[in-house]
């Protein structure tokens, strides 16, 4: 798939958006007010849920391909908003939380750095505008 397409419709007389892609159920993409209602995710959000997702279920393919048992993976991101407009993202924090009883440390930074450097595109895209700080823990 080298196209992907979405889409936002406005669906009030606010700033609520519906979005939507494929054929995928559609979600709310909605502000807080007085601008919006509160009733969806912000695009901000939307951009942490891209980042942790993609940078998850590449360091997951990782480190099943390293022959580890994963039995459970949770990314937390936090994003520290800039001042000034735009207000985007100056930093970002990246917290990976393994579960798995054969992983080392060595394991899941090796896994880190690779989807960093070569395998997630959410990251790629982000990395030279906003700092991208990752911490893990490993559960038994």
């Amino acid at each position: 798939m080298s196209n992907i397409e979405a889409s936002a419709t406005l669906i009030n007389q606010k700033i609520k958006f519906e979005g939507k892609t494929a054929d995928h159920p559609p979600i709310i993409i909605d502000y807080i007010p007085p601008l919006g209602d509160a009733e969806g995710y912000m695009p901000l959000q939307l951009l942490l849920i891209s980042l942790a997702s993609c940078s998850g279920s590449t360091v997951v393919t990782l480190l099943r391909k390293m022959g580890k048992g994963i039995s459970g993976l949770k990314v937390i991101a936090r994003g520290e908003r800039r001042d000034e407009h735009p207000l985007g993202f100056k930093a970002i924090n990246l917290d990976f939380i393994v579960q798995s009883g054969d992983i080392i440390e060595t394991d899941i930074q090796k896994a880190i750095q690779l989807s960093e450097q070569t395998f997630c595109p959410v990251w790629a895209m982000l990395k030279n505008n906003v700092a991208i700080k990752t911490t893990y823990s490993i559960n038994v």
